[in-house]
């Protein structure tokens, strides 16, 4: 028994040293596996860097004998919390990465994830049920009993795992980074001119994409978290969109990832940035989430990017605030980072040159122009292609004005069998809130909706839910503003809203004072 004890604080102890070293080397990984598992915000980050620290320490205290106990029940607090978190996410339908050993290994919280720690918290609890006094032998006792040779071999075997630790967590870097820079050299590869002995690649169309100005095609797509969005919805918050189109299987897709992650944060004020990408939605989420990137919708194949007329992945195209397209479609790293720039800083998006082979030049080549030896660009039929139409200018980004137009009349039933309207709020200002209860994006902000109903800001709008769902489904949220039931969301239609969660300001006379907010950061700022 008192050997079967020490196993089990072994192999705790090592599963927690792992796994905090690990989330120590991954803090960024960490922190969105906070805000998956439903932590608010505000409070991800702290929780973040006070875990891996938590897990270090509890390994420690399992080792010595007088400790050993302690940290049994600090183990098994953690293993128990895990094990709610993951089995109420998977209640509310979502499956967030669970970065359970950091840049080691990650994968979506599921029923493995739970029997694991099931299984450990068991282990835990079987330290504790032999008491304080009674915790196996002692790890150093145990040790120095040992002869030199095994003692000698113990060390080597442990220093050479610490030493695979270490060379993995190095290999995965430099993995991600000889990404970046293999993308980067298939963009250059477009940029050399070729030698006179190499066959010159056939051209794609100068400006591939739709006719500039043209209206972009309208389309539907599930969330990573089930939800539905709509291209009506990205533009909802009256600014362009980037459309990015994606696979998780694209090796330049994946390198380029961390920079998206970076634009979505750097310029939300003036760009909506939308990954479209295919495949399902675990193998999408274990891409995106370690990078901190948003809005993610799957199409089935790519009926999506054949209507753009995008030709490879990944390939950006933007889609201006009034619907209509503003930009040639961008293939490859290189070209996409161009037209970002040159979007959030008011320049004409400009074409650019896509060769069959699949390489993307990062110059873009201007309409008209020749190629090498002064011959024309031409398709893969061997005909000479006709130069496309200049790029038009496009005015630099700005929010849609707000309008002063009467909001469309609401009158719904209530969740208590009543019915009320907007009539109702004249006098002050209002948040409309469109809402569903089964989405993953409207679930991760629920407590902060209760936050914000507990302290209301001075001044602050007053909060009307419309909601699609059931009102047992709407009453287990738990929200005390009103809430008002629209199963077949006709009156997110009638405000311009194409997804749940988004919102729209009403002032004290009942007209619209805002352009309409998308997703939870969004939303919460206009409460």
């Amino acid at each position: 028994m008192e050997l079967a004890l020490l196993i089990a604080r072994l192999v705790l102890a090592a599963v927690f040293i792992v796994a905090g070293l690990a989330k120590l080397a991954d803090q960024e990984g960490s922190r969105e596996a906070m805000v998956g598992f439903g932590v608010p915000q505000p409070l991800a980050r702290p929780f973040a860097l006070l875990l891996p620290p938590v897990e270090i320490i509890v390994a420690i205290l399992l080792i010595p004998l007088g400790s050993a106990w302690y940290g049994a029940i600090g183990a098994a607090a953690l293993l128990l919390l895990f094990v709610v978190g993951i089995a109420v996410s998977m209640a509310r339908g979502v499956a967030p990465d669970c970065h359970c050993f950091g840049s080691i290994h990650s994968e979506p919280a599921g029923w493995r994830t739970l029997v694991r720690n099931g299984i450990l918290a068991a282990v835990a609890g079987f330290v504790i049920y032999q008491g304080q006094d009674d915790a196996g032998s002692s790890a150093i006792g145990w040790f120095t009993a040992l002869s030199g040779g095994v003692q000698a071999a113990l060390l080597l075997g442990a220093a050479a795992l610490l030493l695979v630790f270490a060379q993995g967590s190095v290999l995965l870097n430099l993995m991600r980074q000889n990404g970046r820079l293999l993308t980067r050299l298939e963009s250059l590869e477009g940029i050399l001119s070729p030698s006179d002995d190499e066959d010159v690649p056939a051209l794609a169309p100068v400006g591939a994409g739709l006719p500039l100005g043209s209206p972009a095609p309208a389309f539907r797509l599930a969330g990573l978290h089930g939800e539905t969005l709509t291209l009506d919805a990205l533009r909802a918050a009256g600014k362009s969109v980037m459309l990015l189109f994606s696979d998780p299987n694209c090796g330049p897709c994946n390198a380029l990832l961390p920079e998206i992650g970076r634009w979505q944060r750097e310029h939300s004020a003036l760009l909506t940035i939308a990954i479209l990408s295919r495949g399902d939605a675990d193998a999408n989420k274990k891409k995106t989430s370690q990078h901190g990137v948003t809005t993610t919708l799957l199409q089935e194949n790519r009926e999506v990017a054949e209507l753009y007329k995008a030709p490879a992945t990944p390939s950006a195209v933007i889609v201006r605030a009034d619907g209509t397209i503003g930009s040639w479609v961008a293939a490859g790293s290189v070209a996409i980072t161009n037209l970002l720039e040159q979007t959030v800083s008011g320049q004409a998006p400009q074409a650019a040159t896509l060769p069959v082979s699949g390489r993307v030049p990062a110059r873009p080549v201007a309409p008209g122009a020749a190629t090498r030896n002064g011959a024309p660009a031409v398709a893969a039929n061997g005909r000479a292609q006709a130069p496309a139409a200049p790029a038009q200018a496009q005015a630099p980004l700005q929010p849609a004005p707000v309008g002063t137009r009467p909001a469309p009349a609401v009158s719904l039933p209530d969740i208590n069998g009543g019915t009320r309207s907007l009539e109702d709020f004249r006098g002050s200002n209002t948040m409309v809130l469109f809402w569903n209860p089964g989405c993953g994006f409207c679930q991760r902000m629920v407590d902060d909706l209760k936050t914000l109903e507990a302290n209301p800001p001075a001044g602050g709008p007053k909060l009307l839910i419309v909601s699609t769902g059931t009102p047992e489904a709407n009453r287990t949220q738990g929200l005390r503003a009103p809430l008002l039931l629209d199963q077949g969301f006709a009156t997110g239609r009638q405000f311009g809203a194409g997804g749940t969660p988004s919102a729209v300001l009403i002032d004290a006379n009942g007209n619209i004072a805002s352009g309409g907010a998308v997703g939870a950061p969004s939303v919460l700022d206009r409460a």
